[in-house]
């Protein structure tokens, strides 16, 4: 199952997240199938690839809980509505 996660990166204490489109088989660090937004929990700093990640939306991509929250301050849901 493809899923849209986050991968961790950052110093020890300093965590950031990359929000990702991966397998839900590989590894939480491994490589990514493409890389769509990016998250700082240390500075509530979010930036997305919003078009990118509705597409993979409609393509039946499944992001985990965590991601889900993210998206859904940023409207993401809305606006996949919004397009269907």
């Amino acid at each position: 199952m493809i899923k849209l996660r986050l991968k961790r990166f950052g110093k020890k204490g300093e965590a950031s997240f990359r929000i990702v489109l991966m397998n839900s088989a590989d590894r939480r660090d491994g490589r990514p199938l493409e890389e769509l937004g990016f998250y700082n929990p240390r500075t509530d700093e979010v930036k997305l690839d919003v078009p990118g990640i509705i597409k993979r939306l409609k393509q039946g991509a499944q992001p985990t809980d965590t991601v889900r929250d993210i998206l859904r301050r940023a409207n993401v849901f809305d606006q996949l509505k919004a397009e269907i």
